[in-house]
């Protein structure tokens, strides 16, 4: 579903921010990207999302190729931000879920299935501005899903979760993943969501470092600033305040 060819991308004037990065997602899994701030993660998943082009190699999503098909990848792939803010552009939670789509009445009655999805359909016409952090962040992606993607994209999904917004976040990736959606997801932190997943990939300084199944990985996530999970390292009588994590 997703192949990357030894990617490269540099923003203009600077040094690149992803280099060489090999991999692959395979339909219907679930790869968190997990990394220190800056190592590449976000800018991973704009490539993948078709909003930037491989300065070096090749990057394939659902047999569409980039450099040169990167409108087409954005048709099938649909990328939630970080801040939800900068993604929510109507009014009301009904606006935002209509937004560019016609209003007819088949439209408007999958947007308001998608809402009742999300526990939304109570705030149809609510203010965005009333909305709370997880609702945002629930509004942006029941506008991605309303469009159907073959691959969903999600930048630090848990960051400003409290508890309950946690665990909604962990059963929309789990139904999504029921589902067969194809599904990468950063994180600095794997706490949240790493009994969820299906694939390990750790960015360092624009590089792919370590790449597989979990149980293959979390024992060298350290070396890479990363913490691995508290459960983990229990079970290794590593404490997550040891001298290396802190």
């Amino acid at each position: 579903m997703i192949r990357l060819n030894a990617v490269s991308f540099a923003y203009g004037g600077t040094g690149e921010a992803v280099a060489d990065v090999s991999l692959h997602v395979h339909p219907g899994r679930l790869l968190v990207l997990v990394g220190a701030n800056g190592s590449g993660k976000s800018t991973l998943l704009s490539l993948m999302a078709g909003l930037y082009s491989p300065l070096r190699g090749e990057l394939i999503v659902a047999d569409r190729v980039s450099p040169g098909n990167e409108k087409s990848i954005r048709s099938v792939s649909r990328l939630v931000m970080q801040d939800a803010d900068l993604q929510i552009l109507g009014g009301t939670v009904g606006e935002d879920l209509l937004m560019g789509r016609r209003r007819d009445e088949e439209t408007v009655d999958m947007a308001r299935r998608m809402a009742g999805r999300f526990d939304l359909l109570d705030a149809w016409e609510r203010p965005v501005q009333a909305l709370s952090w997880g609702m945002k962040r629930k509004l942006c992606l029941a506008a991605a899903l309303l469009d159907k993607p073959s691959v969903l994209l999600l930048d630090e999904p848990f960051s400003g979760l409290d508890y309950h917004g946690i665990r909604e976040m962990r059963a929309i990736l789990s139904e999504n993943r029921e589902r067969g959606l194809t599904q990468v997801v950063s994180s600095h932190d794997l706490e949240s969501v790493i009994d969820l997943v299906d694939g390990l990939a750790v960015m360092d300084k624009g590089r792919l470092v370590l790449s597989g199944p979990p149980e293959a990985v979390l024992d060298r996530v350290r070396e890479h600033g990363v913490r691995p999970p508290g459960s983990w390292s229990i079970e290794r009588a590593i404490l997550p305040w040891d001298r290396e994590g802190a």
